[in-house]
């Protein structure tokens, strides 16, 4: 009689990192070549259990270290109270629990929830890292996905056509701790969708498509110049580049060991294709280091360097240092001190950056953010926020500036007193900070004056916030002004223009009785009241000339 196992295979399939290329692990996928075992998994726990030790030991022949993800339903979890026999296959196998992530896959219906969350409980006990699979096209209840405070989610690409929905998943994966993975992607465009709205993992045909033996390599679309336009705040990566040592991508071991020995400030070389695009990364240390081990130079000299390469880093150049270091943090810690390709739009390598480099400038970035913090509210000054509009206006991208403040502020101090007024701004300021999320960026100019900068889409959440929650001091209830004007692209030319735009908009919303919110356009006429009272009559808005005196 044959045994399930007679017509059973395992496929593996890259989770990738889409930023910087790197392969983050392997899921494993049974492929029976007859019947419906998946099926009768799900009806039966020991079955799928056996299922998942299979799957580690598939694993083991094909003799990959990369991490990896075993399936499992929920119902098994909750059935079995863990995976023992999975533990001592991991165990037997020399792999260590933590390299294994365990996706818990749908259905959810009708799992009693306590015995699933003792058995995740229990996983985590042994080391195993935890993973929510098929949200947003199973039936995972989200109370439960709090509960289950997993490592990672995997969303199916399906969600990427409601990219709020992403974006909204990325915040509460923040907010858990937990990584956000989108499964399923087969297109360049659902890619760029994908790391559009937050997503920092994804798998799927585009990368490399389910295979026997894992993938050694993986397929990532080139960024766009979309998407490499898009300044995040910190010095830029230009700052930082160095010239690259460059050769073909099919040069020898010898050739990279002679290029290295003859060049001792070199630390590292970047294989390139013929258009000049890195494809392999050699790190000066490991490179030599295994050419120097015993027989080395006679295994490897005349053997493609590409061999002793790594999937290359690389960040766009318009990129911060900021980004660079959060290309540096994924992956394994052998690997960060590696130099970091930076490439044009067009994929092309135009330099690298070192990570000694970028610490160094960031350190004292900080030393002088931290200067010029406000230090009742430890909020940045003005200057952080003008110089991020400047950005923002030179990269073409729309933006809010708002200009909020305490009515009667002076009556607060007078009355209740100084205290009083510093533990409201204080307060104030917090509420800011906590509804700014995204790449909103919240300033404290000095007294009751606070600048808010947002994306157009951002603001009604950020005004209701602020504005409907109920303020007072020493007893005495107290209302806030906000005034913005929104910056379509090309309306302002720089910071100070945006501010003499919101100057009267101020005026206008300081007029209105109870918290009150103006909101201006820049070039346009006028204003709209969004909220308070008996206005008065209406500021003239700020109008911009535009190009060519129109």
């Amino acid at each position: 009689m044959h045994s399930w196992t007679d017509t059973l295979r395992f496929a593996f399939q890259p989770v990738v990192n889409p930023t910087t290329g790197a392969v983050a692990g392997l899921e494993i996928l049974a492929r029976p070549e007859s019947g419906d075992i998946l099926a009768e998994a799900r009806r039966d726990p020991e079955l799928d259990c056996r299922l998942a030790v299979s799957a580690v030991r598939a694993a083991v022949r094909k003799e990959t270290l990369l991490p990896l993800f075993v399936n499992v339903f929920a119902g098994t979890l909750a059935d079995l109270g863990g995976l023992p026999s999975l533990h001592d296959a991991v165990r037997e196998a020399g792999r260590l629990p933590w390299e294994v992530t365990i996706d818990i896959c749908p259905p959810y219906t009708h799992v009693p929830q306590p015995a699933l969350l003792e058995a995740v409980a229990a996983l985590r006990r042994q080391g195993f890292r935890i993973c929510a699979d098929g949200v947003g096209d199973g039936d995972v209840p989200l109370r439960l996905l709090s509960d289950l405070t997993p490592d990672l989610v995997k969303l199916d690409a399906s969600l990427l056509v409601r990219p709020a929905v992403v974006r909204a998943m990325r915040t509460l994966c923040d907010g858990l701790g937990a990584l956000l993975a989108v499964e399923g992607v087969e297109t360049e465009g659902q890619c760029a969708a994908a790391l559009a709205a937050g997503a920092q993992l994804a798998q799927g045909e585009l990368f490399a498509p389910p295979a026997r033996r894992p993938a050694a390599d993986v397929y990532v679309p080139p960024r766009s110049p979309a998407d490499l336009s898009v300044p995040r705040s910190g010095p830029s990566v230009r700052e930082f580049v160095r010239p690259a040592a460059l050769l073909p991508a099919t040069a020898s071991a010898g050739q990279v060991r002679a290029l290295l020995t003859g060049s001792p400030d070199v630390s590292g070389v970047l294989l390139v294709d013929t258009e000049g695009v890195p494809v392999r990364s050699v790190h000066r240390s490991r490179f030599l280091l295994s050419m120097s081990g015993r027989y080395g130079h006679a295994l490897y000299a005349d053997r493609p360097a590409a061999k002793l390469g790594d999937v290359p880093r690389t960040v766009g150049v318009d990129a911060t240092a900021w980004e660079v270091l959060d290309v540096v943090a994924v992956g394994g810690r052998d690997r960060t001190s590696d130099d970091v390709a930076v490439v044009d739009e067009y994929g092309r390598c135009v330099g690298v950056v070192r990570l000694a480099d970028l610490v160094r400038a960031l350190a004292e970035t900080r030393v002088e953010e931290a200067a010029g913090l406000n230090p009742l509210t430890r909020l940045p000054g003005s200057d952080a926020i003008t110089g991020e509009v400047d950005r923002r206006i030179a990269a073409g991208r729309p933006f809010a500036l708002g200009w909020l403040d305490i009515d009667h502020f002076k009556q607060v101090n007078d009355g209740a007193g100084f205290a009083a007024g510093d533990e409201l701004i204080r307060a104030v300021g917090r509420a800011l900070q906590q509804a700014a999320t995204g790449s909103a960026r919240v300033g404290h100019i000095g007294g009751d004056d606070f600048l808010v900068l947002a994306d157009p889409e951002g603001l009604d959440p950020l005004a209701a916030a602020v504005l409907d929650a109920p303020w007072s001091a020493g007893g005495r209830p107290v209302t806030l002004s906000l005034a913005t004007v929104l910056c379509a692209p090309g309306s302002v030319t720089d910071h100070r223009q945006a501010a003499a735009c919101l100057a009267p908009l101020k005026k206008a919303a300081k007029a209105l009785r109870g918290a009150s919110w103006v909101l201006g356009r820049a070039g346009v006429p006028g204003h709209e009241t969004r909220r308070g009272v008996a206005p008065a009559p209406a500021a003239a808005g700020c109008a911009v000339a535009e190009p060519g005196g129109r």
